[in-house]
């Protein structure tokens, strides 16, 4: 498997492809805006020069890796010719759907078809194609060129052989894939967003602030990073939809979000994509500053 499509351009979708054309994947990446393809391309640059001076690699990965990369807005060219597909869409379920019905009808039936879902059903993906056997769960960690695990889940359908293959191919990546089965919210967010939420709700009752709850969970059980800045930077947005999902798929109101979280979504508040969330990332400083309407 050498070439490879990853759909959406946004922070995972850029990441993905930047991932696999660094280690010699030739890469087609896939948005239905030129703007959002052209920002990626920004970014993985970028990204790339900050690898460049810290030493990981050399001017010679780094061109290597942009020629690697081909940007496409139409997903029947951009597809036809993968080995795999990672889509890295908007974690709507709706949206999934209708992806994979496409690419199920436009690519080559060998292909294999990966979701970077983090928590809806592979199973239920699988299930609008004709092909339940090569689809496959690879959930990729953000920042992806520096984050080790690849979760791979697998589908009720997922074929031994595809399995197999898709962990291989993660540790040509420098990857450590972990096999897992698939249930709602896998294995990670099975377990991150229950603590998130809960963090979240400490802050609604007004046991700590943000600044507490964060540095009592970096000092006291050594997080490199505090749940209500990770929320911000997963986006409360995706932390929302998770609890949602988790709540659906197990019928436990255990995952029911935080009314506080419902709020920060509906109000636009998500975190570091949009400037603010339980943090103020407007004013470009590397500084955490809580949120105006966190502030004592």
């Amino acid at each position: 498997m050498k070439n490879v499509t990853v759909i959406g351009s946004g922070t995972m979708g850029n990441g993905i492809a930047h991932t696999f054309a660094q280690f010699g994947f030739k890469v087609n990446l896939v948005d239905i805006s030129e703007a959002a393809l052209q920002k990626a391309i920004t970014t993985i640059t970028k990204n790339l020069d900050r690898q460049l001076q810290k030493g990981a690699i050399t001017e010679e990965v780094k061109r290597s890796t942009l020629s690697n990369i081909s940007t496409h807005t139409e997903l029947t060219v951009g597809a036809k010719d993968a080995d795999l597909v990672v889509e890295a869409a908007s974690e709507n379920i709706e949206i999934k759907l209708k992806l994979f019905k496409q690419l199920d009808e436009i690519c080559k039936p060998s292909a294999i078809l990966a979701s970077n879902t983090s928590s809806i059903s592979i199973t239920q993906i699988a299930a609008v194609t004709k092909r339940a056997d090569k689809v496959i769960g690879m959930h990729f960690m953000n920042p992806v060129p520096v984050m080790k695990l690849v979760e791979v889940i697998r589908g009720y359908n997922t074929s031994n052989e595809v399995c197999s293959a898709v962990m291989e191919m993660s540790k040509t990546l420098n990857k450590i894939p972990v096999e897992v089965n698939d249930y709602p919210g896998f294995v990670a967010n099975k377990i991150l967003m229950p603590m998130i939420n809960e963090a979240i709700i400490t802050l609604y009752e007004g046991v700590a602030g943000v600044s507490e709850i964060d540095t009592v969970m970096k000092l006291g059980m050594a997080h490199p990073m505090g749940p209500l800045q990770l929320a911000d930077f997963i986006g409360l947005d995706v932390c929302l939809s998770i609890l949602r999902v988790l709540q659906d798929g197990f019928g436990n109101p255990k995952y029911a979000p935080c009314p506080l979280l419902v709020n920060m979504v509906t109000a636009g508040h998500l975190g570091v994509k949009s400037g603010k969330g339980f943090y103020d990332y407007t004013s470009g400083s590397k500084e955490l500053v809580l949120a105006d309407r966190f502030k004592k």
